[in-house]
């Protein structure tokens, strides 16, 4: 975790250093342990540091190159560095000796525009060429890292957060609507717009080119390939591959300077990180791994059967080997500020159990943070597996998948079939059919009922949801194509982002194993039946962390929810807050359907043991209004 800045006067104006000192500045929080800036001309960047790994320890960003009259900022940690280091001929000098951002400088003076492929791991940088008078800008696969930017025929700029390039006169303050609308709706297949007008993301496994003519270039560099196939000889050699490409995952995400911290759920994918880098800590002899866990023991018994995991958090604990933290995360208040104090709202109802573990690790001289996100979708929970088999007509198998699946989850078969064949092969094409009619007909509005309708209309929205949905298949019946549409979901970028805002608060990199991009590749590769076997879901990770994780984790099929505690908190804490929006809503009068808003908030208040969707509603609607406060925006 750093932060990047950068100027480009595209009319050839001198970059004023005090421009890039103001937005180093406002990025003080990314990096505590130093800022600098570099300009020549029209070109300025800059940057803030968190020391994380050994080697950024020696690392002095802005990095220029004279001879090759190259310039570097990044937020950057490459995983692939042995590899890098002997191709790119850099080792003439100890490895612990070379900078990550030297690799990057060294990777794109030998491969240029094609070097983001060649880097794996987490980053965000940005390059001057001077021979080429051209600046080249990339972010990693999945967007783990932030890059936002500003573009007009005068000016260039990108930072880390968008409050660094609000500081400058030259950049608007423009409220982006459409933006408005997807939030309210939580859609997130658009990679690109931000809550201000002409204020840019650039999309995950995406580089930008601004030459000498001024012309700006967004590619992509690198995307899943959901007709690769891994086939290997036997159940034992997958899981004993997969094994291989997880720990690989995991040991790269433990190169750290200072203590090593990991989120520990109780679920599956934490389970599996932690236990993982528990071994590989004790294998080095070198470290303890310091865990952080969300405990609830003061909600009602009725409510606590959903979400305490102490019994699997403990059954973790109990192997030794860590130093462990519980937060009282029934004692936190859901309505944090970063939920609307920030540059943009966010839609995030359980951020403030993150960013109580991550206060917790900052007080633990924690700066390396290991999370479980999104194991779900990397590895897959399978079930498209039994639509396949019904599909292809394999009978058989999918009546011994069923039979085997009721027993191990305690459901029913018909259950199973109805959700995993008979919907998705059956009501689904019958729903798309008549969504097809109502678009030809001009009849397809179909408006979530807390927004208001006209503007709805005004801004368009089911248009434009509707271009950016026209590339997704309306119909998939393979597994291989579901894992692959889940991985590729726009919302992963947005959750990154997300949690990149909470982490660096508390001066942490958070690092995420199964967004590793070889273990991605891997899994997606994997034949179905890897995925989903003998009434397993997510079998080839189950299999796989034999002898790693306690039985009792390895083979559970519940899952915590974490919903209850926020779902009583936001009224028990926050009713105040929440009655002052519902009764002065002018922020969002313009947006939101008032009545049904109401409506809501009595439903909450005067029925909460039948909650629905009311408190996302809530949360949404109050952290907008809260925002669009604060925020000082035109329209």
């Amino acid at each position: 975790m750093s932060g990047i800045i950068g100027i480009y006067n595209l009319n050839h104006k001198p970059v004023e250093s005090a421009d890039l000192g103001q937005m180093v500045d406002i990025l003080v929080h990314r990096g505590p342990d130093g800022a600098d800036i570099w300009s020549q001309g029209s070109i300025g960047l800059g940057h803030r540091m968190l020391w994380t790994t050994p080697e950024s320890m020696l690392e002095k960003l802005p990095l220029v190159r004279e001879g090759d009259k190259l310039a570097i900022t990044a937020d950057a940690r490459i995983d692939n560095r042995d590899e890098l280091i002997s191709l790119l001929s850099l080792d003439h000098q100890p490895a612990e000796k070379i900078t990550d951002s030297q690799i990057i400088l060294a990777a794109y003076a030998k491969w240029g525009e094609s070097c983001p492929y060649r880097l794996i791991g987490d980053f965000a940088f940005a390059i001057w060429d001077g021979r080429k008078q051209q600046l080249f800008c990339a972010r990693d696969p999945m967007g783990v890292k932030p890059f936002y930017y500003y573009h007009s025929p005068e000016i260039f700029v990108f930072a880390s957060e968008i409050k660094a390039l609000l500081c400058l006169r030259e950049v608007p303050k423009r409220l982006n609507e459409l933006k408005v609308g997807y939030y309210l709706e939580m859609f997130c297949e658009d990679q690109v717009m931000t809550f201000y007008q002409d204020i840019f993301r650039l999309p995950a496994a995406s580089y930008v080119s601004l030459g000498g003519d001024n012309q700006i270039q967004v590619k992509s560099y690198w995307s899943l390939d959901p007709k690769r196939e891994i086939r290997l000889n036997s159940d034992q050699e997958y899981i004993e591959a997969f094994g291989e490409v997880f720990t690989q995952a995991v040991q790269c995400r433990l190169r750290s300077a200072f203590p090593v911290g990991s989120a520990l759920s109780g679920g599956l994918d934490s389970s599996s990180i932690a236990c993982t880098a528990r071994q590989l800590l004790a294998k080095a002899g070198n470290q303890q791994l310091h865990t952080f866990s969300a405990i609830f023991p003061s909600l009602p018994q009725e409510e606590l059967r959903w979400i305490d995991e102490r019994r699997y958090i403990n059954a973790v604990k109990a192997l030794g080997g860590f130093i462990s933290h519980d937060i009282r995360a029934d004692q936190l208040h859901p309505l944090i500020d970063i939920l609307w104090q920030d540059e943009e709202p966010i839609p995030a109802p359980n951020l403030y159990i993150h960013q109580g573990l991550y206060e917790c690790a900052n007080q633990q001289g924690v700066r390396v943070f290991l999370d479980g996100i999104d194991g779900d979708s990397t590895i897959s929970h399978g079930w498209s597996y039994l639509t396949e088999l019904a599909y292809r007509g394999r009978w058989h198998t999918l009546f011994q998948e069923v039979t085997t699946t009721a027993r191990r989850c305690n459901l029913s078969r018909r259950s199973i079939v109805q959700e995993n064949v008979l919907n998705p092969l059956l009501l689904e094409p019958l729903s798309y059919f008549w969504q097809t009619i109502r678009k030809i007909t001009g009849k397809n509005r179909d408006y979530s009922n807390i927004i208001n309708q006209s503007f709805a209309e005004k801004i368009e929205l089911v248009e434009h949801s509707e271009t950016l949905l026209n590339n997704i298949p309306g119909l998939v019946f393979s597994a291989r194509q579901q894992h692959w549409l889940g991985l590729t979901s726009g919302m992963y970028p947005y959750v990154m982002e997300i949690a990149d805002k909470a982490s660096a608060r508390c001066s942490l990199e958070a690092r995420y194993p199964f967004f590793d991009r070889r273990l991605m590749e891997f899994c997606l590769a994997l034949p179905p039946e890897q995925k989903f076997r003998q009434g397993w879901t997510r079998a080839i990770l189950r299999f796989a962390m034999e002898d790693i994780l306690p039985p009792k984790v390895q083979w559970r099929v519940s899952k915590g929810r974490l919903n209850y505690n926020f779902d009583r908190k936001l009224l028990e804490v926050e009713h105040k807050t929440l009655e002052e929006v519902i009764n002065k809503p002018q922020a969002i009068e313009s947006y939101v359907n008032i009545p049904v808003l109401r409506s809501a908030y009595e439903r909450y208040r005067s029925q909460p043991q039948e909650i629905g969707d009311e408190p996302m509603k809530l949360l949404l609607t109050t952290s907008l209004a809260l925002w669009l406060d604060n925020s000082n925006l035109t329209i």
